[in-house]
């Protein structure tokens, strides 16, 4: 059973282990209901791996758009600086966002098109754990075990060997 912990190295002992971030977050919140002093306690994600989803097809028309849209926010931005110093007319808002889009659509399409086709998609990553371990303190260890195993609809709290 592990009994430190690597951040702090303060005893600590392993009260559920869980495949689930679901499943210790449940457990954490039920000692929570139950006025446990949850300060002492960490969820802990072990085995970490990162993985990468594969969300579309980057093209030259996609990242000229993606460059449009931002340079309008961008276009937005400098025109609001530009109407709080020449108030009671509009045209700097237009004309930031009008510039903003033509200037962000040729930089994203020119970006895009000098990347040779080394990442011709797009992703959205994410940093995932095979393992979350629910730990406390020795000291608390017993009583969170205990409340646990009486919670409500909450099976037993399994213990890492």
């Amino acid at each position: 059973m592990s009994t430190t912990s690597a951040a702090v190295g303060a005893p600590r002992r392993v009260l559920l282990s869980s495949a689930s971030y679901a499943d210790a977050q449940r457990a954490v919140d039920a000692l929570a209901d139950a006025k446990f002093p949850v300060e002492s306690l960490e969820i802990v994600g072990s085995d970490l791996h990162l993985v990468e989803r594969v969300t579309g097809r980057m093209t030259t028309a996609r990242a000229a758009l993606a460059g449009t849209l931002t340079g309008i926010w961008f276009g937005l931005l400098v025109g609001i600086v530009f109407w709080i110093v020449s108030p009671w007319t509009v045209a700097p808002m237009v004309s930031g966002v009008v510039l903003g889009a033509v200037f962000g659509a040729v930089f994203g399409a020119i970006a895009h098109a000098s990347s040779g086709g080394r990442r011709d998609f797009e992703s959205l990553s994410s940093l995932e754990a095979s393992r979350y371990d629910v730990v406390a303190d020795a000291d608390h260890a017993d009583q969170a075990a205990r409340l646990l195993n009486e919670a409500p609809g909450r099976r037993p709290a399994s213990s890492r060997t």
